[in-house]
This record gives structure tokens, sequence and C-alpha cells, in this order.
């Protein structure tokens, strides 16, 4: 009898399921698992350029030498960078060799960390943050404003592969929200960038979309004319002078 209540429990659950919108399958693809493609698979060769291969040693020598897994997050960057902004299979493959481990301890870094991009991704990567201060600040308007600008959804590239965007939580600039971020892959690892645009609003994210099409560079960190960095709107009403030492005892008379 429990067992009987208990399976036609499950159904339910299951069936009241069914009514909420289901993922597509190249997004869940994006995030969960991988499908050999002509433009990724591991019969594709890749290695570093000679120059990232200096840059490998040097990495390397950051750990102890019966640690080398533990340079797989900064090797994974770098294979990033390199490969413009994202990570086929056989860049994971490389790297796991190189670490010497197995090609799914590398694959489960990977996976878990969101700085990894397994799918293609636009010259400039553009990061949307929404966690609850940007998100107060108008983080969803700024999106908005940045996808119908794009024409295109959430995760989508455009302009032959310019710009692509997602969105992201938690970028540590609470104190400038909202803020995007814009990695810059257009130039390979040598001229990799990773610039924070604080203090953004939806036109001034339009702005910055249309200046990286440009070719230029915008200024990065707070587009709020009237704040220097994370000081206040205005300019700072309190510790205008040099602060005072503290006082020091005299240690020699006790």
């Amino acid at each position: 009898m429990l067992r009987r209540l208990a399976s036609q429990r499950i159904l339910e659950i299951r069936q009241s399921f069914r009514q909420f919108p289901q993922p597509s399958r190249s997004f869940s693809t994006a995030l969960n698992y991988h499908i050999d493609g002509p433009d990724n698979n591991p019969d594709l060769p890749w290695e570093f350029t000679d120059a990232n291969k200096e840059k490998v040693k040097e990495i390397l020598t950051h750990y102890p030498s019966n640690y080398k897994r533990s340079a797989v997050i900064p090797l994974l960057d770098l294979a990033q960078q390199q490969h413009g902004g994202w990570l086929p299979v056989s860049a994971m493959n490389h790297v796991a060799k190189i670490i010497e481990v197995a090609p799914i301890r590398v694959f489960e870094v990977a996976t878990f960390y969101s700085m990894f991009n397994r799918t293609k991704v636009g010259k400039y990567h553009l990061l949307v943050c929404g966690t609850t201060p940007c998100m107060i600040r108008g983080s969803r308007e700024i999106e908005e404003a940045l996808l119908k600008h794009l024409g295109v959804k959430r995760n989508g590239n455009v302009m032959n592969g310019l710009c692509s965007n997602f969105a992201l939580f938690d970028f540590g600039c609470c104190v400038n929200a909202p803020m995007i971020t814009v990695a810059d892959y257009s130039n390979g690892s040598e001229g990799y960038a990773y610039n924070y645009y604080e203090d953004v609003t939806p036109k001034r994210v339009v702005e910055v979309v249309e200046a990286l099409r440009r070719g230029e560079k915008p200024p990065r960190g707070t587009q709020n004319p009237n704040r220097i960095n994370s000081g206040p709107e205005g300019g700072n009403s309190t510790l205008l002078g040099e602060p005072k030492a503290p006082p020091c005892r005299d240690l020699d008379a006790c």
C-alpha cells in the first residue's frame, strides 16, 4: 500500500514539472556534457604556442613537482585565452597530459567553474552581474538593453562573433553596482584583458558595445563622471586630511 502511494506521488511530481518550460538542448549541452562536433572533438590537434609554452613552464614553477595538478586552473585559463575565449575538449586533454592526470580530472574543473567556456564566444565576451546589489540597481534593465541592442537571446553571439552575452553572479564590485565585465579575446593570449565597467546604465552599456565594435577601448572602471574609483559621488566628505598615527608608549621607560 505504501509503495503504491509513493509511486503515485512520484508520478504527480513528474507531471507537475512538465508544465514548466524545459531548457533547450543547446543550453544544457553547453553546461552539462560534451558532444563531439567537427570543430570540437578529441581527434583535433591542439597544443600551446611557443610563447605560451614558456608561460606553462613558468606557471608550473609555482607548485611542487609532485603537485602539478594544482596548476589546472591557470593552465586552462591560458588555453582559453589562446583559443579565442573557449576550451575545446582537445585543449583540456592537452592540459591533462601536461599535469599528468586523467582527462576527467580536468573536465571536472572546466565544467564546475563558470569562467571556463566550452562553446564558442565572441571576441568580446560580455558578462552581466546579476547578484542582489546589481539587481537592485538595475542589472536586469542593463541585460535587456544589451540583448535588444545585440539582437540575441542570453548566451547568444552577434556581429560575426564580435560580441557574446552571458549572465553571471557576484563579481565582488557591489559598491559600484550595477556593473558588467568584458573579456577581450580579440588579440589572443598576448592581448587578453578582463575589464570591469561599473556604475553603468542601459544607455552606457550600449555605448560601450559600440565602442568595442569600432575597435576602441572604452575607459574601464566607473562610468559615473562624478565618482573617482569607488569614492562617493561628488567627492569625499570625511577623512579629508592625513590620519594621525596611533600613540606609541615609550618602551625604554618600562
